[in-house]
């Protein structure tokens, strides 16, 4: 499990590096599907994967701010570096003996659901996977080629 956060966190880099080379105009521009636009999806990803693991599985208190006070490619990177340096000691010390601890999530109408550690985890590696596969398409919409989706070849499982 380690290795595909591993892989999420670099294909956001390199997501965010590929903003580099695209107007703000572009990056806010309405698409079909998900969050709808690429800068917001990738804001989506940090706070989703912050949330679960941090303010779920640890029950830490949170600061997830809105989207409009981070709606920069730079404030975005800035958020998605603090909130990685708290959640990725967690990711590197999981063991199995986590896997079936229980977390209580309170949705929005005061109702909780259980959720296993072991599930959420991977709820948070298929959620980014889904959303980086949404700017794949986005980006070959408006004439980008897209960051590479491929494991291979990113270093991760080096002999």
């Amino acid at each position: 499990m380690l290795k595909l956060f591993e892989y999420n966190w670099q294909v956001r880099n390199d997501w965010f590096d590929w903003c580099e080379n695209v107007s703000v105009e572009e990056l806010m521009k309405r698409h079909n599907g998900g969050v709808g636009y690429i800068l917001p999806t990738l804001y989506h990803i940090v706070a989703v994967e912050y949330g679960w693991i941090c303010g779920g599985i640890l029950e830490k208190s949170i600061n997830i701010p809105l989207f409009e006070e981070v709606a920069s490619l730079q404030k975005i990177k800035d958020f998605s570096n603090s909130r990685h340096v708290e959640l990725a000691p967690f990711i590197y010390d999981w063991n199995d003996g986590l896997e079936d601890h229980i977390m209580i999530d309170i949705l929005d109408d005061g109702k909780q659901e259980a959720h296993r550690y072991g599930e959420v985890m991977r709820h948070v590696i298929v959620h980014e996977i889904h959303h980086i596969g949404q700017l794949s398409i986005w980006s070959r919409e408006i004439g980008k080629k897209p960051v590479t989706a491929n494991l291979i070849g990113r270093s991760l499982f080096d002999i």
